[in-house]
């Protein structure tokens, strides 16, 4: 249905923390399901992928016909940009980024959206911040 299966505070203030003065690039049912009072998402250039527009798009929010224009879309406005959704755009950008900054929840949920699996011959661990029940990883491509 759209909503995120498991409620971790610290997860979303570290989401908050990482992308908050960055573009953040996410496909258009991401987007919303947002809750409204916080679309989009503040302190961040927000670039959404969609081929049939948003209704009610508020000015700030860029549209981008594919993951090419919104990468062209994010340049200028900081050093980085991260994809923070959904499924399609994961995989899509999973060959063109050089860091991952996941969350991996230890309790498995029924979902119908997934992160894609992560090949660990072309990923290599770099940071790991182990929490109960979550853990905070970052990953940087091999070679």
């Amino acid at each position: 249905d759209g909503d995120i299966p498991w409620d971790i505070p610290e997860d979303m203030k570290h989401f908050k923390e990482k992308t908050t003065g960055h573009s953040v690039i996410m496909g258009r049912k991401t987007y919303e399901s947002l809750p409204k009072n916080y679309r989009p998402l503040p302190n961040r250039r927000n670039i959404v992928l969609t081929r049939s527009g948003l209704e009610d798009k508020p000015d700030e929010v860029i549209e981008a016909s594919s993951l090419e224009e919104g990468w062209e879309a994010a340049q200028g406005y900081s050093n980085k940009a991260y994809i923070t959704g959904g499924e399609s755009v994961y995989r899509e950008a999973m060959s063109q980024v050089d860091r991952l900054t996941v969350t991996r929840v230890h309790e498995e949920y029924e979902g119908d959206t997934f992160f894609p699996e992560i090949d660990e011959t072309e990923w290599k661990e770099d940071k790991r911040d182990d929490r109960e029940g979550f853990s905070f990883i970052e990953y940087v491509r091999k070679n």
